[in-house]
């Protein structure tokens, strides 16, 4: 990957709705450069997707997350990713991660309660043949996500870029 992708996507880490001409201004570049970068980051898979941060207590929605540690038995030939693939299938699951230390997996859910995100723990998550067990961690409230300060007085707290 060249320094121009790389920077494109330093920029595009941070702000996903910033328009091409302000990359290329951003980075002394012109916007065809710019485009051609980023649709061939796209292709390649490199860039997956584009995402919003939603302050979900702003927007008077109830959303319950929490961060769940799980224990599991790796499957002959295909070790930990097919339990994975199981448990990210399920639309409450939204993030999943093999991690390293105590647990194996490292998984978020949304909901709507507690109780929500507890039953489907109990239910859904816990009953899977492979899962040796659960640590489930309530997210109380959110300082910062993906470099993105929540702040309550409504200053927008974003970080700068500087190149």
């Amino acid at each position: 990957m060249g320094q121009l992708q790389h920077e494109i996507l330093e920029i595009l880490r941070k702000n996903s709705r910033i328009s091409d001409e302000e990359i290329a201004v951003m980075l002394g570049t012109d916007v065809e450069s710019v485009k051609t970068a980023i649709k061939e980051m796209e292709e390649k898979g490199i860039i997956t997707g584009y995402k919003t941060l939603i302050d979900w207590e702003k927007a008077h929605e109830d959303v319950v997350t929490a961060y769940i540690e799980v224990r599991v038995t790796p499957q002959r030939e295909h070790g930990f990713d097919k339990v994975a693939e199981r448990i990210y299938q399920y639309p409450q699951v939204k993030a999943c991660s093999l991690m390293s230390g105590g647990f194996d997996l490292f998984v978020v859910v949304e909901g709507k309660t507690m109780k929500e995100v507890a039953l489907f723990v109990a239910e859904k998550l816990a009953t899977i043949d492979s899962v040796l067990s659960t640590s489930t961690h309530f997210v109380l409230k959110n300082y910062k996500d993906n470099g993105v300060i929540f702040n309550r007085n409504g200053k927008d707290e974003r970080e700068a870029v500087v190149l």
